[in-house]
């Protein structure tokens, strides 16, 4: 009986040592980044108009004829800015902590949030076809987004952001593999 050699490190597993992918698992450290970047400059640049939208109308209301309105208007957009980086981080933050993902003998699922839990399941046999996607944050740090695609019309694609490109790689080509295994039967 002979023994195939084992995988060079780095590379996913295959065969019986796929079977780590049965238990959930988390996003790698290295993603933490683009969860904080994806979240916090939106929310501190909406915050930031808003704050100050309110410190015009703060000083407008104060100051019939407008007088010192632009420094209560900058005091504002400051305050929202940091008020809403801080915001946009933490959600950031509670995103990449509470998203998790694991492969099964009858397909792939993804968990998102904590107090609002949200968990997608893909068969095997819905699955239509599977994309990685790469930008350059991602390629900088090793990562990849998988795209499954499945069969229907409501919620017909499924993301997986995020996660080891290595990892990203096994899924799509596992996946990959079981649906032209169920093609021909």
């Amino acid at each position: 009986m002979t023994q195939s050699p084992p995988d060079p490190p780095g590379t996913p597993a295959t065969g019986p040592a796929a079977d780590q992918f049965l238990d959930w698992q988390a996003l790698p450290a290295r993603a933490r980044l683009l969860f904080l970047l994806a979240n916090a400059p939106p929310l501190a640049f909406a915050c930031a108009l808003g704050g100050s939208l309110l410190a015009k109308l703060g000083a407008v209301l104060l100051d019939a004829d407008g007088a010192g309105g632009l420094p209560m208007v900058l005091v504002g957009a400051a305050l929202g800015l940091l008020i809403g980086g801080g915001l946009g981080g933490m959600l950031g933050h509670k995103q990449f902590r509470h998203t998790y993902w694991r492969l099964d003998p009858e397909g792939l699922a993804v968990r998102r949030g904590r107090m609002w839990l949200r968990e997608t399941r893909v068969p095997v046999t819905r699955v239509q076809h599977l994309d990685l996607k790469r930008g350059p944050l991602q390629r900088r740090r090793g990562l990849a987004t998988l795209v499954v695609h499945t069969a229907g019309t409501r919620n017909s694609s499924v993301v997986v952001p995020n996660i080891d490109f290595d990892d990203a790689q096994f899924l799509r080509d596992r996946l990959g593999r079981q649906i032209d295994l169920d093609h021909d039967d």
